[in-house]
């Protein structure tokens, strides 16, 4: 399992111990991936998972760049056109998954993105 993976499995873990439900992983646009797309009460939330070992570079969501986000959104836009789920409720939030003194530590960042 590569870092990428890693971060997305704590991430599912995470939502599912918070009271999300899991609907999709890794979905696929022509504009990109959603890590996961989870359902929560009447709101859909589109997550986008960042995981870092140390910051070296920086905090994972500063790897959040304005084409990664321009994507993002797209692909947010394909999920609901293509699931008729126009009007629902959604959030566009990002997961920082980072290992800091040999534990993961994660930052659930709601709402980070505006559609």
């Amino acid at each position: 399992m590569n870092l990428g993976e890693k971060g997305e499995e704590i991430a599912k873990k995470y939502l599912i111990k918070n009271g999300y439900q899991i609907v999709e992983r890794n979905y696929q646009t022509k504009f990109g991936e959603i890590d996961i797309i989870a359902k929560r009460k009447d709101t859909i939330y589109f997550v986008e998972v960042k995981t870092r070992t140390n910051r070296n570079y920086g905090r994972p969501i500063d790897a959040m760049t304005p084409y990664k986000i321009k994507h993002l959104i797209r692909s947010v836009q394909v999920y609901i056109a293509k699931k008729q789920l126009e009007g629902t409720e959604v959030s566009l939030d990002v997961i920082e998954v980072e290992k800091v003194h040999k534990q993961w530590e994660i930052n659930h960042i709601e709402n980070a993105i505006w559609l």
